[in-house]
């Protein structure tokens, strides 16, 4: 009679105690499988060759992107934005604080906006790693700077550093965790400043990592120390060129001055000028030298020198006054041409009496009629052996404003000039209403909606021209 089974329980195999006199089958073991064997010395070198050439290749890239930059602000968004992918950061920022004191300072994120940046300088300067560097602190070399974990008990960081608590509190607002930072420091100019980029998490880059940023970084901050110079040198022309136009406009019974000038990234010869002349009259020019840099400059402010002295001596004869400008010119700088419009008012009566030589037609704003003044057309001075035109007499009624300006404002757009001028003529004809009595305003008006977005307050890198603005209103 066999053993009675055990019961079952259902998925579950009872226990089947084994008969003592029979024992257990040895399990067969597996084949051994062979080790593998260890790479050769050969394949392990060839493997950091190839690392270290993708490196280097990844490095001249991202040097030659940055040396396509042409000014300071693109040259820093991308050094800050290559810098984040050699450490593999998501943001952070670079303070430009020459240590010399002659500037230009700025604060420039990455993908930290202005309220982000303005919660990082209420830290301490002396609370973060990056703030040392720009103290010039002599233990201040940078490197990775990991924040404690949100329990962490107070005053502690990572790897045992202290934390202020303001710095704590702003790293939560803006959630991150850690930081890397390294000084910028030229070999001509010193310290320029500190680079930081910020972690979302605990983290910070690998040897490999700071290895290629640092190599980035010494290249790179040559070539911001290069910007920066061409900066100051942009900023001392731009100081020189407003010096050599008038400090303030004249106020004369009946008619309201403004003027509007934008000079242009090299430096450009565009100038304008508003002088009282005898009887109650009043004297308004514009004009534009060709070129650009240091040698424009000075020729605009030796021909807006000559034509107020003619002015004074013949002003009433507009055509006069172009006429011994253009002799003056031909003499004295034969290589050079000039544009330049004189116009002589009389305030009193409305009337204005006024000449071109190859320059824009003033535009005349009311109410009633938005038009172009038409000007016979005219070589620009220095072009003929003899410049003379015919005058043209305008009276403006009362409340009408006379836009006088230089092409710059019509190459800004990037239009076609035909467009150009359709474009200033319709930013001039929906001038509101409020505007038409303020002559600033109205400039302001004509400016926003006639330049692209931008182009009025920053100059655009392809955009060389300055800009010049000149409104006279009529009361």
């Amino acid at each position: 009679m066999s053993a009675p089974h055990l019961p079952k329980v259902a998925g579950i195999d009872p226990a089947v105690t084994a008969s003592p006199h029979t024992a257990a089958p040895t399990p067969a073991r597996p084949a051994a499988t062979p080790a593998a064997p260890p790479p050769a010395a050969g394949t392990l070198i060839q493997d950091r060759l190839a690392g270290m050439v993708s490196d280097l290749t990844t490095l001249n890239e991202l040097t030659e992107r940055l040396a396509r930059a042409g000014d300071l602000d693109s040259s820093l968004h991308e050094f800050l934005r290559a810098g984040a992918a050699l450490v593999g950061a998501r943001r952070g920022l670079i303070v430009l604080e020459p240590s010399d004191g002659l500037g230009p300072t700025t604060t420039i994120g990455l993908g930290l906006g202005r309220a982000d940046l303005g919660h990082i300088e209420t830290v301490p300067r002396s609370a973060t790693s990056y703030g040392r560097i720009l103290d010039g602190l002599p233990d201040a070399q940078g490197g990775s700077e990991v924040l404690p974990e949100p329990g962490a008990a107070p005053g502690t960081g990572g790897y045992g550093a202290p934390v202020d608590p303001r710095h704590r509190e702003v790293a939560a607002r803006l959630g991150y965790a850690a930081s890397y930072a390294l000084p910028l420091t030229a070999e001509a100019t010193g310290r320029l400043g500190a680079a930081v980029w910020l972690y979302d998490e605990q983290a910070e880059p690998s040897e490999r990592q700071r290895d290629l940023v640092g190599l980035y970084v010494r290249h790179g901050a040559e070539h911001l120390a290069r910007m920066v110079e061409v900066e100051r040198s942009r900023s001392r022309l731009a100081i020189v060129a407003e010096e050599l136009l008038p400090s303030r406009l004249p106020r004369i019974a009946g008619v309201q001055l403004a003027a509007r000038h934008h000079t242009g990234p090299r430096g450009g010869g565009d100038w304008y000028d508003a002088l009282p002349l005898p009887e109650g009259a009043l004297g308004l020019a514009v004009g534009s030298v060709t070129g650009s840099g240091p040698s424009a400059v000075a020729a605009m402010g030796r021909l807006r020198a000559s034509l107020r002295a003619y002015a004074v001596m013949e002003g009433e004869d507009p055509v006069a006054v172009l006429s011994d400008l253009e002799l003056l010119l031909r003499l004295t700088e034969p290589a050079r041409s000039a544009t330049a419009l004189f116009a002589y008012c009389e305030p009193a009566q409305r009337k204005i009496l006024l000449a071109g030589a190859g320059h824009t037609p003033p535009l005349l704003i009311g109410e009633r009629r938005t038009e172009y003044v038409e000007t016979s057309l005219s070589a620009p001075l220095g072009m003929l052996a003899c410049w003379e035109a015919p005058s043209v007499e305008i009276e403006p009624a009362p409340g009408e404003t006379v836009l006088l300006y230089t092409d710059g404002l019509l190459r800004r757009t990037g239009d076609p000039m035909d467009r150009a001028y359709a474009r200033l003529h319709a930013a001039a004809a929906g001038v509101p209403r409020s505007a038409r009595d303020d002559p600033a305003a109205l400039c302001d008006h004509v400016l926003r909606n006639v330049l692209p977005e931008g182009a009025a307050e920053s100059a655009r890198e392809d955009a060389v021209e300055d800009i010049v603005l000149l409104a006279a209103r009529f009361d």
